[in-house]
């Protein structure tokens, strides 16, 4: 049950612009799964669905990553550049430093970019440590949020 609803919200927020979780509540009860809004706000945040802004001066949500999604993208350049002080790679491991605070925040920035080479990711206060298949795609990733 929780598939099939999950894949018709998906379904709904591609061809229809949602605002808000009642909406999505009411539409999905239309179509015949009785869900709660607890339940619709767990699946959200499940599926990571975030609000983009719909042309229209209002918001809907979308995936990460969907199109016109540059809000969402600019906030997560936006964690790294002032928040991030150091990315080092030791192995297949790679360390961010944050400033304090941040770490949580670096590291759903990270699990948005949805890379299928991270294995797993833990953050604390000011430190985040992301687990990579092997020690070439750790450095590789380095590479690209570092630029060298």
């Amino acid at each position: 049950m929780k598939n099939s609803r999950q894949a018709k919200l998906l379904e709904l927020i591609e061809t229809e612009n949602i605002e808000t979780q009642k909406a999505l509540s009411s539409r999905l009860r239309d179509l015949g799964f009785d869900s709660t809004q607890a339940t619709i706000s767990r699946d959200i945040k499940e599926l990571r669905l975030v609000k983009v802004p719909d042309g229209n001066g209002t918001y809907k949500y979308a995936q990460p990553g969907a199109e016109g999604d540059t809000v969402f993208s600019n906030r997560l350049r936006n964690i790294f550049r002032e928040g991030v002080t150091n990315v080092r790679a030791a192995q297949n491991i790679v360390v961010i430093k944050t400033l304090s605070g941040l770490a949580m925040a670096a590291a759903a920035a990270v699990d948005a970019m949805r890379l299928d080479d991270i294995v797993g990711s833990l953050a604390g206060d000011d430190t985040v440590f992301l687990v990579f298949e092997n020690t070439e795609k750790a450095l590789a990733f380095c590479h690209h949020i570092t630029g060298r």
